[in-house]
């Protein structure tokens, strides 16, 4: 199922998803520039600032290899990655920075990454492969969907069947979490570690982290009145 927009509206400018979106994809201009230069040179740039859970592990004493948490979000492996979390983030993130305001969103959306990450890492803890892309991030931003907006309408192109259907955001996004879920433990059965693939542990990490964070903003009064 893919989601193709909301029925909430957004009461406010969109200003930090919108930033965030520009932010992700130039970035990946800049990889695309880098690669069009020297091949080596793209290597070399996403391999810094990749998140690499072994490399991070091996050297806890390095703010630099910490630092990769946070760049390793801005990073795309291609275009139909950074397409794809951009248009996650545009659908979810604007009624959630809607209702947490816009410096708040910026901090909850960097920390679902950690949260992400910190799970992915977890799990495959010897992993070598790099891990780049926004989702674990974006992953926070439904889970709180999921907590705020429940029963808004998602309209979701389902392929095969009606082409657009309109399906509560609950649903969309537990049949979602369902996946993300069961990939994870298929993963386990693989050589994750080795061959990497799509971080299923981060997707889940961001989700139960979003949830987490969204309740203690709640519980501490920062979300604005619908």
């Amino acid at each position: 199922m893919l989601p193709l927009w909301s029925a909430e509206p957004s009461r406010r400018v969109p200003i930090a998803t919108t930033i965030l979106v520009v932010l992700n994809f130039a970035v990946f201009a800049y990889e695309a520039l880098l690669a069009s230069e020297s091949y080596r040179a793209l290597q070399s740039f996403i391999m810094g600032n990749a998140l690499s859970a072994q490399r991070l592990i091996a050297h806890t004493d390095d703010p630099r290899a910490w630092l990769t948490i946070l760049t390793s979000m801005f990073l795309h492996g291609s275009v139909m990655h950074v397409v794809g979390n951009c248009w996650f983030l545009w659908v979810f993130g604007k009624n959630i920075e809607d209702r947490l305001g816009s410096m708040r969103f910026v901090v909850f959306y960097l920390l679902c990454g950690v949260a992400a990450a910190a799970l992915q890492v977890a799990v495959f803890p010897g992993a070598s492969v790099p891990m780049i892309g926004a989702s674990g991030a974006i992953s926070g931003v439904l889970g709180a969907y999921f907590i705020l907006l429940p029963f808004s309408w998602i309209f979701t192109l389902v392929p095969w069947f009606v082409p657009i259907v309109p399906v509560p955001a609950a649903f969309f996004l537990i049949v979602w979490f369902a996946v993300q879920a069961m990939s994870g433990a298929g993963s386990l059965l693989g050589n994750e570690a080795v061959e990497g693939g799509v971080a299923w542990w981060a997707h889940v990490g961001g989700f139960i982290g979003g949830i987490a964070l969204i309740l203690l903003a709640r519980k501490a009064h920062w979300l604005r009145r619908r």
